[in-house]
């Protein structure tokens, strides 16, 4: 597993600060606003609702946050957000796309395309990067929730293509067009989900030294550290 799962194991790691925290509940709670006002407020009964309370429940939001930011979605003077796509290449000729959930693409556009310039790589159209990656639906369920033999046998049974296991999640991937169907399935053996969405992930990894992790990484979190930016996917594959 590489680019995407490396990314998130040394995020992991790393721990999350305050700040950061504060960060990750503002991007978790305009996800959920915008799901919530996109489709039924009822997360049982909204799938893109329903995933986005899950997420932040498993980057243990308060309660009333989440309560909050449903209610949010009713506000008829809220914001319209669009869902938008970049891909380009950053340090060492990495393929990355960067998913935003923005109601000002022109700032956004601006602000992604000027990260990119300031790291040495650059934004391109869309499929630019995107031919590098396999888009699959991605479904992680956390370790302590079920054993590695039993997901694997619950997944096939779901109608997934593939379940992995590392130290931390389960991994269960299937087609975009089947993921709800598959989360369906496992909803009736297992309650709690890390996450669940449409992911890009790498064809071919580009691994990357020692000595340019820290430069990659940097690049990362500057892109991250926008309040646009809700994902990041790259082929990258660090080599410790």
């Amino acid at each position: 597993m590489a680019g995407h799962s490396h990314w998130a194991g040394i995020k992991h790691k790393k721990g999350k600060a305050d700040k950061e925290r504060s960060k990750i509940f503002s991007k978790l709670s305009k996800e959920i606003t915008v799901a919530a006002k996109l489709g039924d407020k009822d997360p049982a009964m909204n799938p893109r609702l329903r995933s986005a309370v899950q997420a932040a429940r498993s980057a243990n939001m308060p309660k009333d946050n989440i309560t909050r930011a449903i209610d949010k979605s009713s506000i008829s003077n809220q914001s319209n957000f669009e869902n938008l796509r970049y891909e380009g290449f950053g340090p060492e000729r990495v393929a990355v796309i960067v998913e935003t959930l923005t109601d000002n693409k022109n700032r956004t556009a601006s602000n992604i395309r000027t990260i990119f310039q300031k790291s040495g790589g650059s934004l391109g159209t869309q499929g630019s990067a995107s031919h590098n990656f396999s888009q699959l639906g991605v479904i992680k369920i956390d370790k302590n929730e079920i054993s590695d033999e039993d997901i694997l046998e619950l997944a096939i049974e779901a109608g997934a293509n593939e379940c992995k296991s590392d130290k931390e999640f389960h991994e269960i991937q299937c087609s975009i067009n089947d993921i709800y169907n598959v989360k369906k399935e496992l909803e009736k053996k297992i309650t709690n989900f890390i996450s669940t969405g449409i992911e890009w992930l790498p064809l071919n990894a580009v691994e990357i030294s020692e000595e340019k992790k820290n430069e990659l990484i940097s690049f990362f979190e500057t892109l991250e550290n926008d309040d646009d930016v809700q994902n990041i996917y790259s082929n990258a594959k660090f080599l410790n």
